[in-house]
């Protein structure tokens, strides 16, 4: 059965472009258009696709604004947002994004042709949806033949394989969480000297609920890498750094790690780490991708335990894919310490679901408790200091 997609923007070229772009695809179908936000509103009623395409500004009722009424009214399928690669589009994204859209793709800008804008624009936004909307997996037990599902439904969630159930994991008061077979034990309890955290599709959301949640700025640094591209970066560090006691920056080559503070690795670069344990650096660099992505968080993870050891704190978070899984095997067996978000939390459990399918995880958790995590695993820690250890 197709995806069914309700396409939104004002524009009849772009809304030309995503449809050939979706229908190229023999597992997507567009159900129907809409020039505006208020439009859409009637659409999705009336079709109740599986997914929609919005776009953020029209006429009428924008694509923020849409995004919010369509949640308010109990629509939970998955919204993807088309925007520009401006600082003001990728501001509007994350408003987007804190209003309830699932994800995000960028317009394409500086393409020769017709037929590259329609590669580029079916090789972002059809995985994405398929993995949104969890293809091969929505129901249709317990329903009439060719019934839709409620519009309000929650769509499934892309996953690895489902773990088999087994004793809840050890972990904060009053938390019960499923551990897969292969769990590790206890987490080594020597000092944390960085957090090292991942993140991609539903990423800014959940991040911005990790480090509002910290009530107290961590006497290490944290590292970020959330894969979004150059620009987003810098707004998704802007918005962070308003929402508690953390000093939160995109990262510049250079910088030197310092406690209580949240370095966001800039798009289209690598961050990496250089110097020693007592004083570490950021090297930005643009090497290959790797999982195709940059910023990597493989990348990222790697560098760092080559410069601090297993004195690592690893946080993977909801996201499409699997980069960070390599990597979080190497920590744990460095001797540091993994936390993945668990699936009924995140909105892709594609990255942290590849971590505990690989067993390379010690605790997995519902996103509201991965801040207390991360403080409680850090309060023995110590401050970071440059120049020398406390």
């Amino acid at each position: 059965m197709p995806i069914r997609v309700l396409v939104v923007d004002d524009s009849v070229v772009i809304r030309r472009l995503l449809v050939q772009a979706l229908e190229s695809e023999t597992d997507v179908e567009v159900v129907g258009t809409a020039s505006d936000g208020a439009r859409a509103l009637l659409k999705a009623e009336q079709l109740r696709p599986d997914a929609i395409t919005m776009d953020i500004e029209m006429p009428e009722m924008d694509g923020v604004t849409a995004v919010r009424e369509l949640r308010r009214r109990g629509v939970r399928v998955p919204i993807v947002m088309f925007s520009t690669l401006t600082a003001r589009g990728a501001s509007s994204t994350l408003d987007a994004l804190a209003a309830g859209a699932s994800d995000y793709v960028t317009k394409p800008s500086n393409v020769g042709s017709l037929a590259e804008a329609l590669s580029r624009v079916a090789g972002e936004l059809v995985p994405k949806l398929r993995a949104l909307v969890g293809r091969g997996t929505r129901p249709t037990a317990l329903a009439p033949a060719g019934a839709r599902p409620a519009l309000g439904a929650a769509p499934a969630r892309a996953t690895v394989p489902a773990p088999a159930p087994a004793p809840a994991l050890g972990g904060l008061r009053g938390v019960s969480v499923r551990r897969t077979p292969a769990v590790l034990p206890p987490a080594p309890t020597h000092p944390v000297r960085a957090v090292v955290v991942g993140s991609s599709t539903g990423g800014p959301e959940a991040l911005s609920r990790v480090v509002g949640g910290l009530r107290r700025p961590l006497p290490v640094p944290m590292i970020v890498t959330q894969h979004m591209p150059p620009l987003f970066t810098a707004q998704l560090a802007l918005r962070l750094d308003r929402l508690g006691p953390s000093t939160v920056v995109e990262a510049s080559d250079g910088d030197v790690l310092r406690p209580g503070h949240v370095y966001v690795a800039p798009g289209d670069f690598h961050l990496e780490l250089a110097g020693t344990a007592t004083a570490a650096r950021i090297v930005l660099t643009q090497s290959p991708p790797v999982n195709f992505c940059r910023p990597s968080v493989d990348v990222m993870v790697r560098s760092a335990l080559s410069v601090l050891g297993p004195h690592l704190l690893g946080v993977v978070l909801t996201g499409m894919g699997q980069d960070g899984a390599a990597a979080a095997a190497e920590l744990v067996e460095a001797g540091g310490t993994m936390i993945s978000q668990d699936e009924a939390t995140s909105v892709v459990w594609g990255m942290p679901g590849a971590v505990a399918a690989a067993g390379s995880t010690h605790r997995i958790l519902p996103l509201d408790v991965v801040a207390d995590a991360i403080m409680s695993r850090c309060a023995d820690s110590g401050a970071f200091t440059v120049g020398g250890a406390s």
